[in-house]
């Protein structure tokens, strides 16, 4: 895949092997944390349930990853990953996370990236994709104007698949 300049100063692009630290960084500023609640501490993404997001990323067959840069600077990701994960729903499918830095939200930037994500799962041949998100998380709804619908949920969060 190419650098694609997106609205704005953005490129969409793959990451880099040299890059794959960044996943951790955005890990973290994934948690959503609602209003009034303090963030955790940063050791948080070491627990082994958040490490399988991001640790030997690139060894799996399902591991892709998009950045969106701006102005040489890589300010949100997208990246996917088989792995038994909060939104997993079988070993063929591809969990998501994504994430912008907090200045780059609301801009369309993720949008932009979850699409390009969804036409690079689609054209490896996956038929489907599937994330968790919290029921009070304000992604819900971009992940449905993305093609994301609930399959399940639990208490507080939803389970959802988006089919390619």
């Amino acid at each position: 895949m190419k650098p694609e300049k997106t609205d704005g100063n953005y490129v969409i692009r793959p990451l880099q092997k040299n890059e794959t630290e960044l996943l951790r960084d955005f890990l973290y500023e994934a948690i959503f944390i609602p209003e009034g609640v303090e963030p955790p501490a940063r050791e948080i993404i070491d627990q082994p349930e958040l490490k399988l997001y991001y640790e030997d990323f690139g060894a799996g067959k399902a591991d892709f990853s998009l950045v969106a840069e701006n102005d040489g600077k890589v300010v949100g990701a997208v990246w996917t990953r088989i792995m038994n994960d909060y939104g997993h729903v079988d070993y063929e499918t591809p969990s998501f996370a994504i994430s912008l830095n907090k200045e780059y939200r609301g801009q369309g930037i993720g949008t932009k990236l979850m699409k390009e994500m969804l036409g690079l799962l689609k054209e490896k041949g996956y038929k489907r994709a599937s994330l968790a998100v919290q029921k009070a998380n304000y992604a819900v709804k971009m992940y449905q104007n993305v093609g994301f619908k609930t399959v399940d949920e639990n208490a507080e969060e939803y389970i959802m698949v988006c089919e390619l």
